[in-house]
């Protein structure tokens, strides 16, 4: 805060804290030329007297006042003054979360040092990291791993980047970087179709729910030509992908961006860009590898 609207702060503070005490006392008795002790004021008929603020009211209203007096000179609320005590909400937020940091140190110190694999065959260390998931990791993955349009999943066997434990810290610590370019210029529109259906037909999930037994073998064959010309180098020559490239599977029926033809050409036409966060420098390397022992616990379980 600059210090004209420090001092803006503080003399519009002070002003009302002085206009509250004059009108408190000015208004605590109207001063009437009347002997009946009313102020003359008659409403429906009711007539207004002239009595003042019970003594425990007013008193209550004086000793708030000099505690907001007191309070202001404690605690900041003088423009840039910081208060006598130097308390702030910052401070107090960094100290509390220093001390549940160091709470959770010491309830996990059993763990440290642990590998992934050994944490996973831990139900105690499991459940830590399935807390740590929900805090950090369920807004994209879902509540159990389920993940969502565009979130991997990871409650089953398939991995776009490697499903090891050193792959999966890596993958949380550091974060996943995955690009699809935009083929739409590149194949051309008439093309986007064929190349869909092509890769429609290496899963057999995706091939029957989108009855691709009716398209044409000559429109096959051309899917498959732009295919391997085009899309081999990433995703392989039968759909296997690459994790070291983060190119997903195409013969399976896990689809991150949806399985249908209508979405599989959009993902071919518009591309698509997938990121991981890092979060190494956001959490420890021990809650790290807690949450990696729980997502490697999920897809164990399958």
């Amino acid at each position: 805060m600059t210090g004209f609207w420090s001092a803006w702060v503080i003399g519009l503070t002070i002003i009302t804290l002085i206009l509250l005490v004059w009108l408190l006392f000015a208004t605590r008795k109207i001063k009437v030329e009347r002997d009946d002790n009313t102020t003359g004021h008659v409403y429906d008929g009711i007539v207004e007297e002239d009595n003042p603020l019970p003594a425990w009211w007013f008193n209550m209203f004086v000793l708030t006042m000099i505690f907001g007096v007191g309070y202001l000179i404690a605690y900041p609320g003088m423009g840039s003054f910081q208060g006598m005590l130097g308390w702030s909400s910052a401070n107090e937020h960094d100290r509390r979360a220093q001390e549940l940091e160091e709470s959770f140190a010491s309830s996990i110190s059993e763990f440290h040092g642990l590998g992934v694999e050994q944490l996973a065959a831990n139900d105690r260390a499991v459940n830590m990291g399935r807390r740590l998931f929900s805090t950090n990791c369920s807004v994209c993955h879902g509540s159990a791993g389920q993940g969502g349009f565009g979130f991997p999943k990871l409650d089953d066997n398939d991995w776009q980047w490697g499903g090891s434990p050193d792959q999966i810290v890596h993958s949380i610590a550091k974060g996943r970087q995955a690009m699809m370019i935009a083929w739409k210029d590149i194949l051309g529109p008439q093309n986007l179709p064929l190349v869909a259906s092509y890769v429609a037909s290496l899963s057999e999930g995706a091939a029957a729910r989108n009855n691709i037994s009716s398209v044409a073998p000559a429109d096959l064959a051309k899917g498959k030509d732009l295919y391997m010309k085009n899309c081999v180098a990433c995703h392989g020559a039968d759909g296997s992908g690459n994790q070291l490239l983060g190119a997903p599977a195409l013969n399976d029926d896990i689809w991150l961006y949806g399985g249908s033809l209508s979405e599989i050409q959009v993902s071919f036409s518009a591309g698509r860009n997938g990121q991981m966060p890092a979060h190494q420098g956001l959490l420890s390397d021990d809650k790290i590898n807690l949450i990696a022992a729980y997502v490697l616990s999920l897809s164990a379980d399958q």
